[in-house]
């Protein structure tokens, strides 16, 4: 049976266990250049002192308009490239293995003066309305985040992963509700996807894995549902996705419709139901903070690795803490064995 301390082995990437740290914004950039500093190597390298099998930091974006604030990190530049690195080397220490979130924030880009998205949708009333992007800037927005990619790589990263959900661009191309596009882009809404899964697997290793995070689900008026959403997962595996990261909604306020109870798991059937549609490798989230949820979701099938956010954030040795719990097999830290 598959536990929380189980190895876990795709193409080139080698986890010592199934569990991931996913991608969460610290907003923490303090000269606003995009690279991360000694607050995000204290907050990376403590967890992967903690065990957690792979970490994926936070959303890391190909333009500096395309962060979500100007505190965000960026790999629009060779110059951030060794600041990533510096984390990144130290991390992979502990036997811990790391990737970056590629993304661009689009229409969720509260800081740009003038957001760009598919088309001039504005996210909220609070939210500035942003400029559409011609067919050539889409185009050229590829090459941004092909570019990240090679970046990323050049970094010493062990996988990537694109940002597909929560109503970023990849997921505003994508959603029917955000692009109403007349040109290739808004006649085929994954196109632009595809684009971009096909660039950046131009430049990753060929055993290196790329990893999509996807919104399942969305939660406005006229949202899509999972059979919408599996078909996109079709295609962009199709496209060169190696491994789902299932999460939902963050495309716009919430519809009439409401959204299901945050309950411990409440995302875990999304996995499922992609995992068995695909026949591919996927990473459930959504409070799965108690190990013993964590250890069923794993050992029932429904998904392949778990990610822990918040929990994690409140105790960086929660992948420790969790398979001590488990009676798993423990490797803490030397320096740190006499606790254990």
């Amino acid at each position: 049976m598959i536990k929380l301390d189980s190895p876990f082995q795709y193409k080139g990437l080698s986890l010592k266990n199934r569990i991931v740290m996913p991608p969460m914004c610290q907003y923490s950039v303090e000269a606003k250049d995009g690279a991360p500093n000694d607050w995000h190597f204290v907050h990376y390298v403590s967890r992967a002192v903690g065990g957690t099998g792979l970490i994926i930091m936070e959303m890391t974006d190909v333009d500096p308009d395309g962060r979500i604030t100007d505190y965000d990190l960026g790999l629009w530049s060779d110059e951030q490239v060794p600041a990533f690195a510096r984390i990144i080397s130290e991390v992979q220490k502990y036997g811990t293995k790391i990737g970056i979130q590629i993304a661009h924030a689009g229409r969720k880009a509260q800081d740009a003066e003038v957001p760009v998205a598919p088309s001039p949708i504005a996210f909220s009333d609070q939210f500035k309305t942003p400029r559409a992007l011609t067919t050539d800037e889409v185009k050229e927005m590829v090459g941004l985040f092909r570019d990240a990619a090679r970046r990323a790589v050049e970094a010493g990263v062990d996988t990537i992963e694109l940002h597909g959900a929560h109503g970023y661009l990849i997921h505003q191309f994508h959603s029917p509700a955000t692009n109403k596009r007349s040109d290739e882009y808004g006649q085929d809404p994954a196109l632009f996807g595809i684009e971009v899964i096909q660039a950046v697997k131009s430049v990753l290793p060929p055993e290196m894995p790329l990893i999509m995070r996807i919104s399942a689900v969305e939660y406005i008026d006229g949202g899509y549902g999972l059979e919408y959403s599996t078909e996109l997962c079709r295609r962009y595996r199709e496209a060169g996705v190696d491994i789902f990261h299932i999460t939902s909604g963050g495309e716009g306020p919430i519809g009439s419709g409401g959204r299901p109870g945050i309950h411990p798991g409440y995302q875990v059937p999304m996995a499922r139901a992609i995992k068995e549609a695909l026949d591919v490798p996927v990473i459930a989230v959504g409070i799965l903070d108690d190990p013993h949820l964590a250890a069923a979701t794993l050992g029932n099938g429904d998904a392949d690795l778990v990610a822990v956010g918040r929990a994690m954030l409140r105790d960086p040795y929660w992948a420790l803490h969790a398979i001590k719990q488990l009676n798993g097999e423990l490797v803490p830290p030397k320096q740190y064995g006499r606790a254990f």
